[in-house]
C-alpha cells in the first residue's frame, strides 16, 4: 500500500475509519513563545469523576484514555550543581493529581530521563495499591543486543518499578535500523520467544511494540501477529502525521487501519508532535481558538487522537501541572470530533506543512551527546522561531532586526554556550537513535551557520 495518501480529505472514508458513523460532537523569550504559553491552556475546573475509559478487549482492563508518559519529568539541579536530576517530589505530586482525576496508565522506559524514569515512576506508584494502576515499560536494548544484556534490562525493570508483573511490555521503537536491526534485537537472540514465555507465566500481562520506521518493517512485524499474538501496538498518531508523516515514518492512517483490521488496540504516542501542535504559529492558533474559544490549542490534537475507537490510551509527557490539568479537561469526558472538525484539522495540517520546521519531537533519544551538546533544546528553539517568524530568509526582510534579536537572545537563554550547535563534530552517534530519521549533524551545522550569519549581519 502506498504510504502517502491523497491530501484531499475524504470525510466519508475518515469517518469509516473512526467507526462507520458520524461521531457526536518558564521565561518567555523575546519573540519566541514557550510551550506553556503557546498551549493557550484553558482555565475551567478539572473534573474528578468524568475521565473517559477504554476497555482492553483481551484483558478487560479499563484504561484511562489519557496515559501519563514518564519521559519528560520535572528536573531540579543536582546537589553538586553539575547536572540536573529528577524532582521526585514534583513527580509524586503530578502522579497523585493524575490518579485522583482518573489516570491509571503510566508509560516509562529504561532509557527515559537518562535512565532515571523507571525508578522515579516506581517510587511514585509504589504508594498505591497494585490494582490502582497499569504500568508500561520497554525492552530498550538499542546498543547491546545480546541475550544476556536484554534479559538483565528486562529484570532490572521489575526492580526499578518495584512490581512482580508488568501490565504492558513493549519491544521499544522497532523500525530504527530496518528489519535487520529488529531481528538482531529480538529474534536472533531469542528475546521475543523469551518474552512470549514470560507472558505465559503472567509476569507480562500484555506484549506489544512501539513503532518508528518504514512500512515494510511495520508490515513484517505485524504479520507475526498470527504466531506472537500482539496484545497492543504503540504508534505515532496526530492530525499532521495522519496523512503527512515526515521522513521514513508511515502515515498514521495506514498504521491505525492495519491494527483495526486485526482488532489490536492502539496506544498513541506523540499526539502533539513533541509539542509542535501546541506551539503553532499565531494565525493558526487564532483560528483554532475561534472555533472553540474555551479550549486550548493542544486540546484539538488530543481530541483527534482520542476520537478513534480502537485507541486504548493517548500518552502525554506532562512536565507541568497546567499541562496535566488541560489534558484532564479534554478527556473528562472526551467530546469526539465531528466530520466538520476532521475536515478543519486536515486544513490545519496542510497549513502546518508550510512551515519548514525540523521534525524533532523532543524525545531525547539522541541524548546524551558525548560532546555535551543539547540537541533537543537547539532544535526546539529553532522550530519555535520558525513558527513565530523569527528565522528571516534575508537580511533585507522587514522584521530582520527584531527576528535576529529574538533568535540570538532566545538561543543563548535556551542553550548554554558550551552546549550549542557550534560544538558538534559530526560523530553521528545520535543519528541511529532518532525515531524521526533526522540527519542531526547536518541540521546542527546548518543552524550553527545561520547563527554565525545572524551575529555578523551577513546577507543570506
Amino acid at each position: 500500500m502506498e504510504n502517502k495518501s491523497n491530501k484531499n480529505i475524504n470525510r466519508r472514508n475518515f469517518l469509516k475509519v473512526l467507526g462507520g458513523t458520524a461521531l457526536a460532537s518558564a521565561t518567555v523569550l523575546p519573540g519566541c513563545k514557550n510551550r506553556q504559553e503557546a498551549a493557550h491552556t484553558a482555565t475551567t475546573e478539572v473534573p474528578t469523576d468524568q475521565m473517559t475509559y477504554r476497555t482492553n478487549p483481551k484483558t478487560q482492563d479499563r484504561v484511562s484514555l489519557l496515559g501519563y508518559g514518564m519521559m519528560r519529568l520535572p528536573n531540579i539541579p543536582s546537589p553538586d550543581g553539575t547536572r540536573s536530576t529528577i524532582d521526585q517530589e514534583a513527580v509524586n505530586e503530578l502522579v497523585d493529581y493524575a490518579i485522583a482525576h482518573g489516570v491509571n496508565y503510566f508509560d516509562t522506559s529504561p532509557v527515559y530521563m537518562q535512565g532515571g524514569s523507571e525508578k522515579s515512576t516506581g517510587i511514585a506508584l509504589k504508594r498505591y495499591p497494585r490494582d490502582k494502576y497499569f504500568v508500561a515499560t520497554k525492552l530498550s536494548n538499542f546498543s547491546n543486543f545480546t541475550r544476556e544484556n536484554s534479559i538483565t534490562m528486562y529484570r532490572k525493570s521489575f526492580e526499578n518499578l518495584q512490581v512482580d508483573y508488568i501490565d504492558y511490555y513493549l519491544l521499544h521503537s522497532i523500525g530504527n535500523g530496518g528489519i535487520e536491526t529488529f531481528r538482531a534485537r529480538y529474534i536472533d537472540n531469542g528475546m521475543l520467544d523469551y518474552l512470549v514465555e514470560e507472558r505465559k507465566a503472567g509476569r507480562i500481562r500484555n506484549l506489544g511494540f512501539s513503532f518508528h520506521g518504514t512500512q515494510a518493517v511495520f508490515d513484517e512485524v505485524l504479520a507475526m501477529h498470527e504466531t506472537v499474538h500482539w496484545d497492543f501496538v504503540q504508534i505515532q498518531l496526530n492530525y499532521v502525521d495522519w496523512r503527512h508523516a515526515s521522513g521514513n515514518n508511515v502515515n498514521a492512517e495506514y498504521l491505525y487501519a492495519e491494527l483495526k483490521k486485526r482488532n489490536i488496540p492502539a496506544v498513541i504516542m506523540e499526539p502533539l508532535l513533541g509539542g509542535r501542535l501546541s506551539n503553532v504559529p499565531d494565525h493558526i492558533a487564532a483560528t483554532l481558538k475561534q472555533h472553540t474559544p474555551e479550549a486550548s490549542v493542544a486540546s484539538w490534537a488530543f481530541r483527534f487522537a482520542g476520537s478513534f475507537p480502537d485507541v486504548l490510551t493517548v500518552l502525554s509527557g506532562m512536565t507541568y501541572m497546567e499541562h496535566l490539568q488541560d489534558n484532564l479537561r479534554t478527556y473528562s469526558p472526551l467530546h469526539p470530533l465531528t466530520d466538520d472538525d476532521l475536515a478543519f484539522l486536515e486544513e490545519t495540517a496542510q497549513l502546518m506543512l508550510r512551515y519548514p520546521t525540523i521534525p524533532c519531537n523532543d524525545c531525547k533519544y539522541c541524548m546524551p551527546c558525548p560532546y555535551g551538546i543539547d540537541i533537543p533544546a537547539i532544535l526546539v528553539h529553532y522550530n519555535k522561531c520558525i513558527n513565530e517568524g523569527n528565522v528571516p530568509a534575508s537580511s533585507q526582510d522587514e522584521n530582520y532586526r527584531k527576528a535576529r534579536r529574538a533568535f540570538l537572545v532566545g538561543y543563548d537563554r535556551s542553550v548554554p554556550k558550551l552546549r550549542q550547535a557550534s560544538h558538534c563534530i559530526g560523530c553521528h552517534q545520535c543519528v541511529s537513535h532518532c525515531p524521526q530519521s533526522i540527519d542531526i549533524p547536518k541540521e546542527l551545522h546548518r543552524i550553527d551557520r545561520f547563527v554565525e550569519d545572524l551575529k555578523q549581519g551577513k546577507e543570506f
